[in-house]
């Protein structure tokens, strides 16, 4: 077999990147595409979120992190900062699709500087409002494709894209 053609057998590396709680219930949505790529997913470390291990083949996690802890959570963050980009590095994906929140940040900044296309889907949750994480990718053009659930949240993401919803 030529070159070429192990080449478009090879699945595209797709990372799935969401914090837990609904942000996670929202991306988890999207799992019947993980057969049809070489996946893996990254949440954060909750019991709830250990039998995911069970479920699906290449899943890691980052440590749980809450900006409600004013004094632990700067830490945690740069200590996830440091394991995202060793989870780039390990999985190497061609595209990263997120749900946010706060979890993403750090793996979709990296995937954005190596060249990874980064996929943003912001919350089912707000239907008028943006999320801190959905402005910051929207500002600062992190994701490549910025996905809305909702027609009315054109009005404050112009630039998106409308997908419907993922439910």
């Amino acid at each position: 077999m030529d070159r070429v053609n192990r080449k478009e057998i090879k699945k595209k590396r797709v990372m799935f990147v969401s914090s837990t709680g609904g942000h996670l219930n929202e991306l988890l949505q999207l799992s019947p595409l993980f057969e049809k790529y070489d996946y893996s997913l990254i949440t954060e470390k909750t019991k709830a979120n250990l039998s995911l291990k069970k479920k699906y083949q290449h899943v890691s996690f980052l440590l749980f992190g809450s900006k409600d802890h004013k004094l632990t959570y700067p830490f945690k963050l740069l200590i996830n900062c440091f394991i995202s980009l060793f989870l780039y590095f390990k999985y190497h994906p061609n595209y990263i699709i997120t749900t946010g929140a706060h979890t993403a940040g750090p793996i979709c900044s990296i995937g954005r500087i190596f060249g990874s296309r980064v996929i943003y889907i912001e919350t089912f949750a707000n239907i008028n409002t943006k999320t801190i994480t959905g402005n910051l990718f929207y500002k600062f053009k992190i994701a490549n494709l910025f996905i809305v659930q909702w027609p009315s949240m054109l009005n404050l993401y112009p630039k998106a894209t409308y997908g419907g919803w993922i439910y």
